[in-house]
């Protein structure tokens, strides 16, 4: 029978085709004591020869994609996805922590394939074009997820402490923050807007899943902290 294995900070669960697997709080993969949490956030069951990952939460969203971050998927309180790749990366946030857990699949329904193009034969789907300041922004906020080694939790550093990591004052980041999050709010991605002109509330967090769930910053782009730039005021954001 087929079989799917949750990989989550160095531990392995695997999950029989007859049984079901809950996240949260105090699911199978009971994660800590997050209040911001769920109880019980996201299933893992098997359901008409597929495997199925729903988000059984009322608030609480995940950033779903395939291992080599190609395909992305947002799963929002009540929907759920078929889990059809080798290795399927779930990345949340929950107040201030994010956490990224992957799903192996025995017998996946697809498998990856590298596509041809000019260069090494890789292609990216969803390129969001970013300036130097942008990316170095991503990274202040995303470095301890990039740099824990393997899935697990992370604290996602406040507006202050990204400030001064990057050299900037909390004005300046504030403003860089705004205008990465108008970018690809603009591109489609879902939560960097609370409403129609207000951003978010928790978009620190929700940039953060989406960076890095779908390769748009990783652990190589980390140097780039080393000596950031500070970029000229002409320079368009």
């Amino acid at each position: 029978m087929s079989t799917v294995t949750i990989e989550f900070a160095g531990e392995y669960f695997t999950v029989e085709a007859d049984s079901s697997f809950t996240v949260g709080r105090e699911g199978d993969l009971a994660l800590d004591e997050n209040l911001y949490l769920h109880r019980n956030f996201l299933e893992i069951v098997h359901n008409g020869d597929l495997w199925w990952l729903a988000n059984v939460g009322s608030r609480l969203t995940a950033t779903v994609t395939d291992s080599q971050g190609g395909v992305q998927a947002w799963l929002a309180p009540g929907a759920r996805l078929p889990l059809v790749f080798e290795r399927t990366t779930v990345v949340f946030a929950a107040g201030p922590t994010t956490y990224e857990l992957t799903v192996h699949a025995a017998e996946p329904a697809f498998r990856a394939t590298r596509r041809a193009s000019d260069g090494d034969g890789v292609s990216t789907i969803g390129e969001v074009p970013l300036t130097e300041s942008q990316k170095l922004l991503i990274l202040a906020l995303a470095e301890p997820q990039l740099r824990r080694d393997g899935t697990g939790m992370s604290e996602i550093p406040t507006t202050a402490k990204a400030a001064e990591r990057l050299g900037w004052t909390v004005t300046r980041f504030n403003r860089k923050l705004d205008n990465v999050c108008q970018k690809l709010d603009r591109v489609g991605v879902p939560g960097m807007r609370g409403g129609q002109r207000s951003f978010a509330t928790n978009r620190r967090a929700r940039l953060v899943e989406h960076a890095v769930a779908t390769r748009l910053v990783t652990r190589a782009d980390l140097t780039m902290l080393d000596a950031p730039q500070s970029d000229p005021e002409g320079e368009l954001e």
